[in-house]
């Protein structure tokens, strides 16, 4: 027997930085939204892994109504089939035992209908049922943020696919090469393993490719629009932005090493299946760059893009490259849309 459609659905976006929830409808979408600091390894550093999770169960499931609905959007490389979180470098380190979310909150709030999915695949059914998405049939959506992951969707057919462990798009954690300065630049990411793609790429990742940058060349940092603003007590992002507005080319240099890797990941893409007509970035690295970050990653489209095609059609690749605005591909909504789809099931 099917549920009634709820009226309304508490839904949560957890990401590596921030645990935002809100109630939502698909008549009047959200309203009360909340953020609190994640529990996470880096907020609470020393803290034990089963710890962290517990203080996640705990925050998710007190501002649930008895008897409520509610719809997850998880920040982490989860079962999409399943619910079962394997993996999340941001929240947990290079922990990686499966942890049954689900389970763990049907037994905190046996009462609450929960439902569980990645935050990229709820931020691509938010993007999907926008109208910019509505014209174009194959989506790919990278959320590049605390931590990097994609998604596709064929809107003809609503499928995401998935793997044998009810994965995909875990691009974050494919390795990549970066060079600085003529030489080879090697950091780790989150999750413990050397020169992943988010160790050069994520919001941490740009942090620490600039600190390689200001030990290397420290003169031509400190004197750079970028490094006046850090040395002054700026906050590391709004100095960033402020100086790639400005046009500061150690700020662009230190975008463009931090986006090479990205781009060959939409290149290889884009090659590999061409019926993509729309390959979109959130989260909240690539939405607070906006146009910057989509300008850069052009530039080493132009530089280097599709064989033969980037010559006989240049618009070709870049009319697919869209960087979204805030709200455009929100995790809050695209939980409470896939919460409607598992109460119809």
């Amino acid at each position: 027997m099917l549920n009634a459609t709820p009226s309304s659905i508490t839904v949560f976006d957890i990401g590596g930085t921030y645990l935002r929830w809100a109630d939502w409808s698909p008549g009047h979408g959200l309203s009360r939204i909340q953020r609190t600091p994640s529990p996470s390894r880096a907020r609470l550093p020393g803290t034990a892994v089963d710890e962290l999770q517990s203080l996640l169960v705990d925050a998710v499931a007190q501002p649930v109504p008895p008897d409520g609905v509610a719809g997850i959007s998880m920040g982490a490389a989860l079962d999409h089939r399943t619910g079962t979180v394997y993996a999340s470098a941001p929240l947990w380190g290079a922990h990686e035992r499966p942890f049954d979310l689900l389970a763990a909150l049907r037994s905190a709030r046996p009462d609450v209908r929960w439902h569980i999915v990645n935050d990229v695949t709820a931020a691509l059914l938010h993007l999907a049922d926008t109208p910019v998405a509505q014209a174009r049939s194959k989506i790919l959506l990278a959320t590049i943020s605390t931590g990097i992951a994609c998604r596709s969707i064929d809107r003809r057919t609503g499928a995401i696919p998935v793997d044998g462990c009810g994965l995909q798009g875990e691009i974050g954690h494919l390795p990549v090469s970066v060079a600085l300065d003529g030489g080879p630049v090697e950091l780790r990411c989150d999750c413990g393993e050397p020169g992943h793609l988010a160790a050069y790429s994520s919001g941490p990742g740009i942090r620490r490719l600039g600190e390689v940058m200001r030990d290397g060349r420290p003169d031509r940092w400190h004197a750079s629009g970028i490094g006046t603003r850090l040395s002054s007590g700026a906050e590391f992002e709004p100095a960033f932005v402020a100086a790639l507005d400005e046009g500061d080319p150690v700020a662009t240099r230190l975008l463009d090493a931090a986006t090479g890797p990205v781009a060959d990941v939409v290149r290889t893409a884009l090659c590999l299946d061409p019926q993509l007509d729309l390959v979109a970035f959130t989260g909240g690295v690539a939405v607070a760059l906006g146009h910057h970050y989509r300008a850069s990653l052009l530039r080493h489209l132009d530089r280097s893009g599709l064989y033969l095609t980037s010559e006989r059609d240049p618009g070709w690749l870049r009319d697919r490259i869209v960087v979204c605005g805030p709200g455009q591909a929100d995790g809050l909504v695209g939980a409470g849309l896939a919460t409607l789809s598992g109460e119809a099931a």
